[in-house]
């Protein structure tokens, strides 16, 4: 190590010690510091984030240095009805101002200091070198204040963060990471950041995609009920390659792969030798900072009255959800309902424009949110109507026009692809301009209202549900057979109908409660980016997140010392189509013999001749990107389980009867060495299921096992 980051690592242990005595005397929150370690080095960071979560709003924020958060220069203020050009001039202005004071000081000029000098340099260690400080000229940084925000969010995310809780314990991860929508969206399910990611958890489309539906006709990114599953098995499946909260939370914005080349490369797990040390082109700012601002909307969502006095968070929701059992137009959906479209919309995020404008039906086994007090019976007898009508005015053919595809034409009408080629009797997807399809008629409607159910919560007991449900407690044990009244259990499904029925066991409509419906904002909230467009028109650091959700692929396409790791769906010919090299060639270099496979897991020589490493890492990360979009057209994932290898499988045999592919198995499960699978061998296998039925099976082309 350098003699200057020798001074400076030890002039932050003294910063982060004064720190430390300042946490202890504000009170820290009560994470587990076994899982979410508060490393004391890193204490003037989780400080400054504290600090910008609950001091300054976003009419002002930080100038500081972009290592060493404990050095602030100034806080800017801006005046009432500034523009955004107007900001960033005021920044610049005070940028340049520092940069020239700093080269100046770096200069070694002591004599006749202002007190405007002697302030600044008071902020270094007093044997900061004259370098040292010219150094830091390049280093200056402005962050927006985002406490009005993240107020704005403390008072939202009493709407959801039940579910989020819920899910986070049915998925076996820790209470804490509730607090990760505070830095992604400031619990906003509506949320869109400048680079297209959205919701809550603040997904990318191509991450997204892995388990939600997005397309143009629903965003399931911004469904804070499906999109906070989808995070959960994000975070576990980052934990499970990564092995500790601090890196599998920073791989939640950096990316597994990128976490683990990190963690090899430092040869350590510890966070603190890792965002101070690790050097890497796409490891930034966001990534470096994304734990310790974590660790500070932690402390201030478990201690919000200390940072903001009272807060009153919005109630959780007690909505329903219907799934409809054919394509509806909004239009009869808000006339059966008798529900006006602005609630429908405010309980239906992920519906998108064309739903709302009309230009699309809501599609078939949509779980639609529907408000609380909705009648069943009076609900279904609408849905039915809705369902009648939108049968009898559907079109009875449709004419392809130029751009058409098979799945655009059956998203439209709000078809399975699936069924409209089988009505069509097509046996792929291919459609030709001037062909005519066939439209079939929506399905039956409705033909009786479902018993509703109750989920069982922890706490809950059987007389208190009754209450809640107008029942007796002698008629909700008969209704779902209970001969004890004290053996309940979280999860479990109760039918509270008050008609003792059971629903039919194929009821054309499912109903479940789901938890929460967000009351309006305050008058006084101020609404964050809800569109791209507004995200973009919004200006430099004005969302709460420092960035979005990273990759979920975690393998490895790096170059290093001129080998490559082998990767699922990787052949010979793949590596010499990037290199600009024969694949003869590639054999000779790596000893291998002719038709030889490529052994997954073991490093290859390259040829770099015709070719820059950066070069073939684009190719080849371009070429797994378009196949895994391709791939995640046709599935999703639901879940992941454990398996073990049994007598008479193989690796083979499982992708097969799983369709999951050799590629996605890898990426589940990189310690596991793929050369050596035998029985007994255990798994990580993610379990997925068909977006549409007409996708090919067992898998999309180039989806190589």
């Amino acid at each position: 190590m350098r003699e200057r980051d020798r001074r400076w690592t030890r002039w932050i242990a003294v910063l982060s010690v004064e720190a430390v005595l300042m946490g202890m005397l504000c009170g820290v929150a009560a994470a587990d510091p076994a899982q979410f370690p508060r490393p004391p080095q890193l204490e003037p960071d989780v400080l400054f984030w504290q600090r910008i979560y609950s001091k300054v709003t976003t009419q002002g924020g930080l100038l500081h240095d972009d290592r060493f958060l404990g050095i602030v220069y100034e806080e800017l203020n801006f005046p009432a009805g500034m523009s955004s050009r107007e900001r960033a001039a005021m920044v610049d202005a005070a940028r340049s101002r520092y940069e020239k004071q700093l080269k100046r000081l770096g200069r070694g000029e002591r004599e006749d200091l202002s007190a405007e000098d002697r302030r600044v340099l008071a902020l270094f260690p007093a044997t900061v070198t004259d370098t040292e400080l010219a150094d830091a000229a390049d280093h200056l940084r402005f962050q927006l204040g985002q406490a009005d925000r993240f107020r704005e969010g403390l008072l939202r995310s009493g709407a959801w963060e039940r579910h989020v809780q819920d899910t986070l314990r049915r998925e076996g991860l820790p209470p804490e990471l509730s607090a990760l929508p505070h830095v992604e969206s400031s619990f906003n399910p509506r949320a869109y950041s400048k680079v297209g990611a959205a919701g809550l958890w603040q997904f990318m489309r191509s991450t997204g995609k892995r388990w939600l539906r997005v397309d143009s006709v629903v965003d399931e990114r911004l469904d804070p009920y499906k999109s906070t599953l989808a995070a959960a098995q994000f975070l576990n499946i980052n934990y499970a390659i990564l092995g500790s909260w601090p890196l599998a939370l920073t791989a939640y914005n950096h990316g597994a792969g990128g976490m683990r080349r990190a963690k090899e490369q430092m040869g350590t797990d510890d966070i603190v030798t890792i965002v101070r040390n690790y050097q890497s082109r796409t490891f930034g700012f966001a990534s470096r900072n994304f734990y310790v601002s974590f660790l500070a909307a932690l402390e201030i969502d478990r201690n919000p009255e200390k940072f903001f006095g009272r807060i009153e968070r919005s109630p959780t929701d007690s909505s329903r959800t219907v799934r409809l059992p054919a394509s509806v137009s909004m239009q009869a959906l808000e006339k059966a309902l008798g529900t006006d479209r602005e609630t429908l919309r405010s309980l239906n995020m992920s519906l998108l424009d064309p739903v709302w404008s009309g230009r699309r039906t809501v599609p078939r086994g949509f779980e639609l949110h529907v408000p609380a007090a909705a009648d069943p019976q009076k609900l279904a007898r609408g849905l039915g109507a809705a369902v009648r009508d939108e049968s009898v005015r559907r079109e009875s053919s449709y004419t392809v026009k130029k751009g058409d595809t098979l799945d655009r034409i059956a998203t439209t009408y709000g078809l399975r692809t699936a069924e409209l080629a089988e009505f069509n009797g097509l046996t792929e997807r291919k459609v030709r301009i001037g062909m005519t399809l066939k439209l079939p008629p929506a399905t039956a409607a409705v033909e009786s209202a479902p018993t509703d159910l109750y989920v069982v919560r922890a706490g809950d007991s059987l007389s208190e549900i009754a209450r809640k449900v107008g029942l007796t407690d002698n008629a909700l044990m008969a209704q779902n057979a209970i001969k004890d009244p004290n053996f309940l259990y979280e999860g479990q499904k109760l039918k509270v109908g008050r008609g003792g029925s059971a629903a039919p066991a194929a009821a054309p409509m499912a109903e479940q409660p789901v938890e929460p419906r967000p009351r309006p904002e305050s008058s006084l909230a101020k609404p964050q980016p809800t569109s791209r467009e507004e995200a973009a028109a919004s200006g430099p650091g004005l969302m709460p997140g420092i960035d979005s959700a990273g990759s979920a692929d975690p393998s490895d396409y790096s170059v290093s010392v001129g080998t490559a790791l082998v990767q699922g769906a990787e052949t010979l010919g793949h590596f010499a189509e990037w290199l600009g090299v024969t694949p003869a060639q590639l054999r000779e270099l790596n000893k291998l013999p002719v038709g030889a496979p490529l052994p997954i897991g073991r490093r290859i020589r390259l040829d770099l001749t015709h070719v820059d490493a950066a070069t073939f890492v684009e190719r080849r990360t371009r070429y797994h990107q378009q196949m895994q979009d391709e791939y995640f057209r046709h599935y999703r994932i639901t879940s992941q389980q454990t398996h073990r290898l049994k007598p008479g499988e193989s690796l083979w045999s499982l992708t097969q009867q799983t369709n999951v592919p050799v590629w996605l198995l890898r990426q589940y499960n990189p310690g596991v060495d793929f050369t050596a699978i035998h029985v007994g061998t255990e798994f990580v296998l993610p379990r997925v299921e068909g977006v549409d039925a007409f996708a090919p099976q067992p898998a999309p082309a180039g989806a190589v096992r």
